[in-house]
């Protein structure tokens, strides 16, 4: 196995560890934590973190809130560290003990020059410092004047490396690569790492240093991030650079006898020949002797062959070197912009070229172990991010020739996707296929890089898949386009379901009622707050504002505060409670001349708007759900929980027909402006179009595909507007019953509707808190 090789697995394998242990400890401690030096930059932190929770009880707490939350609690915590880091950065040169550093300090720059370093667009830097070896080449018997400019060419060989793919001014991974900042020829070892530490312990810091212990280099790194409280430091591996130059003499050997056995083919003389090949004649002859007495069964090992090292070797000792400096640097590099920053790991795409044919399973298994071994940390940090950081992973290790790791983690982000939006695969002839039913406009970035990632592995029928997911993400998007074309505000302020909405005649005022016992008055226009009402309502039921703005009828569903009360609009003060229902009143309607009031229960009263005073009672034998009164005030229709729609006159209380068709409760009932018909809304699903004077049906519409909860008609009587259970807002052309566009903005139930007098405003209100106005 080629040395960088062997250098990189070790480091995986004793550093994966260290990096998933500084993580969990992050996760440990909360932004509550005191250990920080700066109490009000931790009080800045726990005021944010716990205005982040306030702000997210407020809400339904749904998975792009959760998912919102854990990213911005996650980029604060990043942003007090730099805080607490750059604070301490100007402290650090104050302290008393610093010129005893000064007597271990390893580096050839002050400490006031390392801690002035910039930010790249807000990320700091990982700074990578070489301890180069001090190699005694003397023990070889043929040296080279090249000997003693090994440190400048492995110092010119990582510069070009790391200026190629981790660039102090690469805005995604900014790496500062301090190439003869260290004093090699005096400084080594733990006293050198611990003075570094104690003044840069706030500067992220990565030093490679190489040792000499005979004919070995011991191999070192020292390693500390942001706000550790302590420093790693520790031998990764030994490597034999004796072996790696008699390697290099062995091959250059074998290479003169292929060109010494053409030329002897030639007629050419073998001394002649000789003569040109130098040390090579010396290392073949030592290479064919060995080969032949190990032929023999004699151990080789235990004979002091030396071979004859020239330039050629010492430029193959610093080549392996620097592949293996490199390969360690970008690994840490890597895991420190991955752990503070989110950005994916570069090396598994590097190292194809880098280690050209030297990969094999096991080493491919090692590496790509120690960087599930990170992810797997951070995802325990932040659930939500599973998808995308297993995606992220997976990127990367398509890279390196066994792509089943990779494949594996796709694996993995796709049912973590399918389990936190409670998706079930069961039903699919595979994952990408169930993915349809629960895609978001929020996800295309996840799957514009799943389909990178596809691309990349040449798998053709995931990525037409994935086209058909982002073909459904562009579906949306037009629906949404559409709908923010409608939609002008989205009111929110109460904290529980929108029960009602009613427009004033003047259509500057909404009002709003809510089953958390409140009572809103909206500007329609603005879409701002005049006020909240706070009577003791109730859980409000139902709305409605007489025809000249004077006065707001309020329905109570709470037993046993079923009650209807009316309040002056303006003033919001109680003229009348009315009193009198058994049941929750589940709805009230004014007539269109504002002389009487109808509330419905189980039975259906009629009331003297002005005085207060009961007309009649309308007997139903089921809950009344809808009422609508006729422009004329002669005709009032009833819809209830027994599926039927009754006609009465309201001001006598004679019935004077029942309407038979709804397989379901009626819930909503209209009448167009001319008294012509009436459209009632059903749990059943539809909506059907009555002829009032005959009670022949005209029209069923079928296209909500739950329970029709509200419904409006504008003024014109040319168009229909219906709200349901399926969280949608259809409008229908009432001449041909066509659907003309429907409104996808709420989450949940839309439980009413209202329109502006002249028809261009429409208030929506939802079980998901709040009201939408649209322009229709």
């Amino acid at each position: 196995m080629e040395p960088g090789l062997r250098l990189l697995i070790q480091l995986v394998l004793e550093f994966a560890p260290v990096i998933v242990d500084l993580i969990q400890k992050r996760k440990e401690e909360s932004l509550t934590t005191t250990n920080y030096l700066l109490p009000t930059v931790v009080n800045e932190a726990v005021r944010f973190g716990k205005n982040l929770m306030a702000e997210n009880d407020s809400y339904d707490s749904s998975f792009e809130q959760t998912k919102l939350l854990q990213q911005q609690l996650a980029v604060y915590q990043r942003q007090t560290q730099l805080k607490v880091a750059n604070q301490e950065r100007e402290t650090a040169l104050k302290l008393p003990e610093v010129y005893k550093i000064f007597d271990s300090w390893p580096l050839r720059l002050y400490p006031s020059q390392i801690l002035e370093s910039q930010t790249n667009q807000g990320r700091t830097p990982l700074k990578v410092f070489l301890a180069p070896p001090q190699i005694k080449f003397d023990q070889f018997e043929h040296k080279t004047d090249g000997v003693s400019e090994i440190e400048l060419m492995l110092a010119e060989g990582l510069r070009k490396l790391f200026n190629q793919h981790y660039s102090l001014h690469n805005p995604i991974r900014p790496t500062e690569f301090l190439a003869g900042a260290w004093d090699s020829k005096r400084f080594h070892s733990e006293s050198s790492i611990k003075a570094l530490y104690g003044i840069l312990k706030t500067e992220p810091i990565l030093i490679l240093e190489s040792e000499n212990d005979g004919d070995y280099l011991n191999f070192r790194i020292a390693y500390w991030g942001f706000k550790q409280d302590k420093y790693y430091y520790k031998t990764i591996a030994r490597l034999s650079y004796k072996e790696i130059l008699q390697e290099s003499a062995k091959s250059r050997a074998l290479e003169w006898k292929k060109i010494r056995d053409e030329l002897l083919a030639l007629g050419e003389n073998l001394e002649e020949i000789n003569l040109l090949g130098r040390d090579n004649v010396f290392n073949l002859a030592i290479l064919e002797k060995s080969e032949k007495w190990q032929a023999q069964g004699i151990d080789v090992s235990k004979l002091s062959l030396q071979y004859q090292v020239n330039h050629q070797d010492f430029e193959k000792l610093c080549q392996v070197l620097i592949t293996c400096h490199f390969l360690v640097a970008a690994w840490v590099a890597d895991v420190y912009h991955l752990v503070h920053y989110d950005v994916p790991p570069l090396l598994p795409k590097l190292l194809p070229s880098l280690l050209k044919d030297t990969f094999d399973l096991q080493s491919v298994q090692a590496i790509a172990s120690g960087y599930k071994q990170v992810y797997q940390a951070l995802e325990q940090e932040r659930r939500y991010w599973v998808p995308e950081l297993a995606l992220q992973l997976a990127q990367s290790l398509s890279h390196l020739p066994d792509r089943s790791w990779a494949q594996e983690q796709i694996d993995y982000s796709i049912s973590t996707w399918l389990e936190l939006r409670q998706a079930s695969p069961q039903e699919f002839a595979n994952p990408l296929e169930a993915m349809q039913s629960a895609v978001r406009i929020e996800d295309e970035e996840y799957f514009q890089n799943l389909k990178e990632y596809f691309t990349a592995v040449s798998d053709r029928q995931s990525i037409l898949s994935v086209e058909k997911l982002l073909d459904a993400i562009a579906t949306l998007k037009y629906k949404l386009t559409l709908e923010n074309a409608n939609l002008r505000y989205t009111l929110t302020g109460h904290a529980g379901k929108v029960t009602s909405v009613a427009v004033s005649p003047d259509g500057e005022i909404l009002v709003s009622g809510c089953a958390d016992k409140t009572i809103n008055l909206w500007n329609l226009q603005t879409g701002k707050l005049i006020r909240t009402l706070t009577e003791n309502w109730g859980e409000v039921s139902s709305l409605a504002i007489s025809p000249d703005g004077s006065f707001l009828a309020v329905g109570s569903c709470e037993h046993p505060k079923s009650n209807v009360k009316v309040l002056h609009l303006k003033t919001g003060k109680v003229l009348h409670t009315l009193l009198g229902h058994q049941k929750p009143v589940n709805v009230v309607a004014i007539s269109p001349d504002g002389t009487i009031l109808a509330s419905g229960s189980n039975k259906i009263k009629i009331w003297n708007l002005d005085k207060g005073d009961r007309i009649c009672t309308l007997w139903h034998s089921s809950a009344v759900h809808a009422v609508a009164i006729s422009l004329d005030g002669t005709i009032l229709a009833s819809g209830s929980s027994d599926n039927k729609i009754r006609l009465w006159n309201p001001r006598t209380g004679d019935p004077l027909s029942t309407l038979n068709g709804h397989d379901g409760e009626v819930n909503s009932i209209a009448m167009s402006p001319d008294a012509q018909l009436v459209f009632s809304g059903s749990a059943d699903t539809t909506i059907k179009v009555w002829h009032l004077a005959t009670g022949k049906l005209l029209h069923t519409l079928t296209e909500h595909s739950e329970a029709v909860k509200s419904l409006a008609v504008t003024p014109d009587g040319q168009t229909l507007i219906s709200g349901s259970a399926d969280k949608t807002i259809k409008i229908w052309r009432l001449s041909t019953g066509e659907l003309l566009q429907t409104l996808t903005g709420h989450s949940e139930t839309v439980n009413s509707l209202a329109l502006s007098p002249d028809g261009k405003l429409l208030a929506s209100g939802s079980t998901d808190q709040t009201i939408k106005i649209w322009q229709i």
